[in-house]
């Protein structure tokens, strides 16, 4: 079976992304389980896809409350819907909303095709996390561990984390610093230098 790779950018901050590969014949319902994990959201509330344009419109919505598939019907179900079903193009777009109330919205595409499964995996899987993920209700503590990782990410050392910034753009002043006190001591050791 073919394994589809997905690009889910948080609309808010398009450097916060995670890629999820799912088979072809999963369903939305398990794409849109999967995409609640990677963002660390509760899963309590409903959900949607829209099928997408380049320009992010809104198409047709495949909904986590809808359980059956209808003629004509306005939404189809996630349960019943193979996401192989809805992707016509190789960059094919989804916009997906969680939590209607809050509209937490989500820009879906497709960034890659495997033809076939590894049997050690279990799919849907969550291959790549960039950015930390938004909190889904009020201020996120942050946990200790993605602390380090930003640490070792941007080389930042205890000191830089505990000020809140780094010493970017110090290094001239400090290296013209240490040239005149280089100079002072040069011209004491020689005699006091010119008189």
């Amino acid at each position: 079976m073919t394994i589809l790779r997905f690009r889910i950018y948080w609309e808010d901050d398009d450097q916060t992304y995670r890629d999820i590969e799912i088979s072809g014949s999963q369903t939305y319902l398990d794409f849109h389980k999967a995409i609640v994990q990677a963002y660390e959201f509760d899963g309590k509330h409903p959900a949607s896809f829209y099928e997408s344009d380049e320009k992010w419109n809104y198409g047709r919505e495949i909904s986590s409350e809808v359980l059956i598939n209808k003629k004509d019907a306005v939404a189809l179900s996630m349960l019943k819907t193979p996401v192989s079903a809805l992707v016509t193009t190789p960059d094919q777009k989804f916009v997906y909303v969680y939590d209607p109330a809050k509209k937490w919205t989500f820009l879906v595409e497709l960034i890659g095709v495997v033809r076939e499964e590894v049997s050690r995996k279990v799919y849907p899987m969550i291959i790549r996390k960039e950015g930390i993920a938004p909190a889904q209700y009020g201020i996120k503590g942050v946990n200790p561990d993605k602390i380090m990782e930003i640490e070792e990410k941007y080389d930042l050392g205890a000191e830089e984390m505990a000020e809140g910034f780094g010493n970017e753009g110090e290094e001239g002043a400090t290296e013209e610093g240490a040239a005149e006190e280089g100079t002072e001591s040069i011209g004491e050791d020689m005699g006091g230098g010119f008189e």
